[in-house]
């Protein structure tokens, strides 16, 4: 078994249609670029994370990438988007697994900062792979002329800081609204 990273492009043929098929177990679609496995503005910089089997994809997500300006400092940042795995092989530690190999890649990255938003009965396992819950923070997605923000859903915005500039900043991003602004394609992480 071994996690395997590729711009999300490059995933190799054979094991993109995995990945597309486990994103279809969890949120089917009708989208024809969704169901070819285009689901990521290429401007984000998406890269695919795997985990492999054999040939066998257990688990998949990608890591998504932009500036975010915040309290008018621009901060490096990442964030995951597409956690899936198979669901004949939940509750393995294959998500886990994944997930906290995500978060150590973009530890090793140039980024500031690691954050996304999640349902909230997800948090526990986020948490169990070393993100943390940033206290009463918004992530506002979408785009400024069409906001997205994740306090419209049941969600909770998870970070991680990794740089010196962001480790000193991080009391800024408590109890904020986090302008991402993703786009329109992916609207939020």
């Amino acid at each position: 078994m071994r996690v395997a990273s590729w711009p999300a492009s490059l995933v190799p043929a054979e094991l993109r249609a995995q990945v597309v098929a486990l994103q279809e177990q969890a949120w089917p679609s009708d989208d024809p670029a969704v169901v070819a496995g285009v689901v990521h503005d290429p401007a984000l910089r998406p890269v695919s994370l795997l985990l492999v089997d054999d040939g066998t994809v257990l688990a998949a997500l990608d890591i998504l990438s932009k500036d975010v300006i915040h309290r008018g400092r621009r901060f490096a940042a990442s964030g995951l988007s597409t956690v899936v795995t198979d669901r004949q092989r939940r509750r393995q530690g294959h998500g886990r697994r994944l997930v906290t190999a995500a978060r150590e890649m973009i530890r090793d990255s140039d980024v500031d900062l690691g954050i996304f938003s999640c349902d909230r009965p997800l948090q526990h396992f986020y948490e169990s792979a070393g993100w943390g819950v940033l206290p009463g923070a918004v992530l506002v997605g979408g785009t400024p002329e069409e906001p997205f923000p994740s306090d419209r859903f049941d969600k909770v915005v998870l970070a991680r800081f990794f740089s010196a500039h962001a480790k000193s900043c991080s009391g800024w991003f408590e109890r904020a609204r986090i302008e991402l602004f993703p786009g329109p394609i992916d609207k939020l992480w």
